[in-house]
């Protein structure tokens, strides 16, 4: 018998959060989240996105044990502003159990029925800034800190029970040179100088701070034509400014100004994370934190975490200039490999920039939908 509880209690909301830990604990590919970052992302008065969103969180339990879990959501920018009458849903982990999967699934729906919706769509989170997409290839390679990895079955299970393709992204992998190609040197020159375009450089995270907000404008700006778009909000770019500037290596990141000062181009890269947090197992103390500072200081893998840029610059070749940058900081920091994070398949603009390095495209994911 399988029963769908919906959780309220600390203890639930912690037993939620470290599920999928015990159902992947002998995985090699599975990079535990930080515990208190994930019960931060799901709890009203930690996570200000409750101003424009709903949610509700189930275990599915099976003779007492805890055999799956879900959320659901509503985002409400995204029904009342974009018409888009969706429940989502995310954090979706569960036993290889068609019947525990359609369980957890019928009480999402049920929930968004209750609020007048007429389709179901995910794993998403609530918005734009949060994980997105269910894993169909990439099995056997090693998950990043800003996505969710799951088992092959999952999306066989949705399949069965009648979803469709959502949104699809992919990944890729990308080979560092040993040099800085004379072409890459040439092209950055002629762009710096045809726009009159400049590079801020950082020392530390207390000077990125004042134009983080700049960044989350221009990140609007460059996404706001793809389908899965929602707009972020200020208390949104408050939250992530906390929960993602203690990751960041202040010379990882590169932005581009044009003769007004105004940013017109940037890039974040955080140095790998995923073995650091594989051995830290979700928690930050007694010795978490060292993997986690060890891995800021010492790597050879990198990941793009987020790139915009200014739609009236994107055919103008300025991302030369975040190439030659970011390729100094690697040679000189014995980066060898640089893994992308997920872009959406029909954002060409964004996998353009791949074409002239050593790549590979390594992952695929996607959301599943369903209309009831």
């Amino acid at each position: 018998m399988i029963s769908i509880e919906e959780i309220h209690s600390e203890k639930e909301f912690l037993q939620f959060v470290k599920f999928p830990n015990e159902l992947y604990k002998n995985n090699p590919y599975y990079v535990p989240a930080i515990i208190k970052e994930e019960l931060s992302a799901i709890t009203r008065k930690e996570n200000p996105v409750y101003k424009n969103a709903d949610a509700a969180f189930f275990l599915a339990k099976q003779n007492g044990k805890i055999v799956g879990r879900v959320a659901a959501i509503i985002n409400f920018i995204e029904i009342n502003d974009q018409r888009k009458p969706k429940v989502r849903f995310g954090w979706l982990d569960m036993v290889d159990n068609i019947e525990v999967t359609k369980a957890l699934i019928e009480t999402v729906i049920s929930y968004g029925k209750k609020h007048q919706l007429s389709f179901i769509e995910g794993p998403v989170g609530f918005s734009q800034m949060d994980k997105a997409g269910m894993l169909t290839q990439g099995f056997e390679e090693l998950n990043t800190m800003i996505t969710w990895y799951n088992a092959p079955y999952y999306p066989i299970h949705l399949k069965k029970l009648g979803f469709e393709d959502g949104a699809t992204w992919v990944e890729y992998k990308i080979d560092i040179p040993d040099t800085i190609r004379p072409k890459v040197v040439k092209v950055s020159e002629i762009i710096q100088q045809r726009y009159g375009l400049k590079l801020l450089r950082f020392k530390s995270t207390k000077e990125i701070v004042p134009h983080v907000n700049k960044m989350f404008e221009l990140l609007n700006k460059t996404y706001s034509t793809l389908q899965t778009f929602v707009p972020i909000q200020q208390y949104q770019i408050e939250h992530y400014k906390k929960k993602y500037i203690p990751f960041v290596n202040p010379k990882y990141i590169t932005c581009v100004t044009n003769s007004e000062g105004k940013i017109v181009a940037f890039s974040i890269i955080m140095p790998s994370f995923s073995k650091a947090l594989q051995k830290a197992k979700g928690k930050l103390f007694p010795f978490g934190f060292l993997h986690i500072l060890k891995a800021q200081r010492y790597n050879d893998t990198a990941a793009f975490y987020l790139i915009g840029v200014d739609p009236e610059y994107q055919n103008k070749g300025v991302v030369a200039l975040i190439f030659k940058e970011m390729n100094e900081v690697f040679l000189a920091n014995g980066i060898k490999k640089v893994e992308t994070n997920p872009e959406l398949i029909e954002n060409k603009a964004i996998q353009a920039l791949w074409k002239d390095y050593k790549s590979v495209q390594h992952k695929q994911r996607q959301t599943f939908k369903k209309h009831f």
